[in-house]
């Protein structure tokens, strides 16, 4: 009997995150920083898949002291969990992209409800779209003067069913982004980051199933 309950624990806690199921409506929490321990809403669509906290703990452990001061850019965000978890430990401002109009209506909510809608403008609308705009409008985009934290979380299909879309997005804003960014991507196993069209600078890869994280600086 304990053996089958401590299957069906394990079951329910890998339907929450980055496991891309059918997931339960859960509170997400910030990890660490000035806002640690802050609840997140999350309704349980499964169009959105929350990074685990210790997922997320992980990815921030692995990018260290480098998120203070930066301009942290989520373009996927989902519930803006990544991006808040940057302010938290310390970057300057955050850009939030999600098509989703459910999702940027709860996301806004999350980000409302730590008062930091002026550090945090949400951008309603397609990443792709987004990373082709700032590098058409670079005036339009976040500030040059100061490194980028960039997340690219998305649904892990997007990295083969649009791969060529993705490629091409991730070499625009890789273009874009000042010296010294660092960047942060999530997917899993059915994609290698040695297509990516730029050189990795201090590559970390960890992998925490399903989900492998990259992270690399320019």
């Amino acid at each position: 009997m304990r053996h089958k309950k401590t299957n069906n624990k394990s079951r329910k806690n890998r339907s929450v995150g980055s496991e891309p199921a059918p997931k339960e409506p859960v509170g997400l929490r910030i990890i660490g920083g000035t806002l640690r321990g802050s609840k997140l809403q999350y309704i349980g669509d499964n169009r959105v898949r929350p990074m685990k906290d210790r997922t997320r703990e992980a990815l921030f452990n692995l990018i260290g002291p480098a998120v203070k001061g930066s301009y942290a850019v989520d373009l996927f965000s989902g519930t803006g969990a990544l991006a808040i978890e940057a302010i938290s430990r310390g970057a300057a401002e955050a850009a939030v992209i999600e098509i989703h109009l459910p999702t940027a209506a709860l996301l806004r909510q999350n980000i409302a409800s730590l008062n930091l809608l002026d550090k945090c403008p949400i951008h309603k609308t397609d990443a792709f779209f987004w990373v082709k705009n700032i590098a058409r409008h670079p005036a339009e985009g976040p500030p040059k003067n100061i490194p980028w934290l960039v997340f690219c979380s998305p649904p892990y299909n997007f990295y083969t069913d649009r791969q060529s879309e993705m490629l091409e997005m991730l070499d625009a804003i890789f273009r874009e982004a000042p010296e010294n960014s660092i960047f942060a991507l999530e997917y899993d196993k059915h994609f290698d980051t040695e297509i990516l069209p730029f050189p990795l600078s201090s590559l970390k890869i960890r992998e925490y199933f399903p989900a492998i994280l990259a992270v690399f600086n320019k």
